[in-house]
């Protein structure tokens, strides 16, 4: 399992890579993705992944039912990658999901009782909507009868794979694709993905004991970005939003959607760091902020009637009345593209990232200055 920034992944030919038990599981994209790293020549990918049983899977059933709820919200849609994921979870709550043990079980006819059942209940939700999707359920069948025993190899029972990582000590690092603010629980809601994003979703999902934690470690853009409908304080819509968006590159993996930008919001960092009691920040892009004059961070929010407010509310509705109080920093404006070493920041650079651990009440030992993997700055 990956270990530091410079052996993270399946990218690198000395880590071992699980799929936890809490993750919805798509066996088009995984073998989609693992035949791209095997063509670029990434060494022995297909014996260093393994996936647990207890996976749930990401239908085709369930992206066309993405697509259909997605359509029936209108103006008030979420800005889902309409890949299924809430669809997925859904059915997985409601006890009528399948899992990777299943499709790996010897009653195959149990498998495909099930499948046809969840597509009849979505055609009487949906009525003539679900037949112009196109979805064919039998072609979904016949697709897993075909992969069934592809998969077979790389599943494997989490739970004792971890147990066993564990007893032997070995290096662990935990990666999710979501941030706090998706969090089914603590995010959003409903601007939110269906899983738990946050610390105790690490836990869960992958049986890690917490008496073996060593660190961790919020990972946060120096600024800030959202995909999709939901609330944005600190928003930028203008010049400097259009500026962080071309200069970072900000274009969703899954969705190919331009993010939303804006300033960092330390109110959300800080009640971020109350869920998951962060030991230490990484600091990514520090080098996006190079040509800006002024650079701004969120330190409060003001409600209509003057109140400060430095916590991120359960309402939404109550957020849209607030404004938000800023802090305003000059900026450097010079190049901290590939800088290493704390020291050769600029000085106002450096007076920003002190302003941000001083106020989460974290150390910010990473800092990242440029898209090379080794462009990082490490204080200890």
């Amino acid at each position: 399992m990956p270990a530091t920034r410079s052996t993270s992944g399946l990218i690198s030919p000395t880590t071992d890579n699980l799929i936890g038990s809490g993750v919805v599981f798509n066996t088009e994209q995984f073998f989609k993705e693992l035949g791209s790293l095997d063509a670029k020549g990434v060494p022995n990918v297909h014996a260093r992944i393994h996936v647990s049983s207890r996976c749930h899977l990401n239908l085709t059933l369930h992206a066309a039912v993405d697509g259909l709820s997605e359509g029936k919200l209108g103006a008030e849609q979420i800005g889902t990658t309409k890949r299924g994921i809430g669809p997925s979870y859904s059915t997985k709550a409601a006890r009528d999901g399948l899992r990777i043990a299943d499709l790996l079980s010897p009653d195959t006819a149990t498998f495909e009782r099930k499948l046809r059942s969840m597509a009849e209940g979505y055609r009487q939700r949906y009525g003539e909507l679900f037949d112009q999707s196109g979805y064919d359920v039998e072609a979904e069948i016949a697709k897993f009868n075909e992969c069934r025993e592809k998969v077979r190899p790389y599943v494997v029972d989490a739970v004792e794979y971890m147990s066993t990582a564990q007893a032997a000590k070995r290096s662990i690092l935990v990666e999710g694709s979501q941030a706090l603010m998706l969090d089914l629980d603590y995010g959003t809601y409903p601007y939110v993905t269906s899983s738990n994003t946050g610390l105790g979703g690490c836990i869960q999902g992958l049986t890690l004991s917490p008496y073996n934690l060593k660190e961790v470690i919020a990972v946060v853009k120096a600024y800030t970005t959202r995909v999709g409908g939901g609330p944005f304080p600190t928003e930028q819509l203008n010049d400097d939003g259009t500026k962080l968006q071309d200069i970072g590159g900000e274009i969703g993996v899954s969705t190919g959607r331009r993010r939303r930008c804006g300033w960092l919001d330390l109110v959300v960092l800080k009640y971020s760091m109350a869920v998951n009691h962060y030991t230490a920040i990484n600091l990514t892009k520090l080098d996006v902020l190079d040509t800006f004059p002024t650079i701004r961070v969120a330190t409060a929010y003001i409600t209509p009637d003057g109140r400060k407010v430095t916590t991120f509310p359960a309402d939404l509705g109550e957020l849209e009345k607030y404004e938000v109080e800023y802090t305003d920093f000059e900026g450097w404006q010079t190049s901290t593209s590939g800088v290493r070493e704390w020291d050769e920041l600029p000085a106002a650079a450096q007076k920003y990232i002190l302003f941000i651990e001083e106020f989460v009440g974290a150390k910010v030992k990473w800092i990242g200055t440029g898209q090379d993997r080794e462009d990082m700055i490490v204080r200890s």
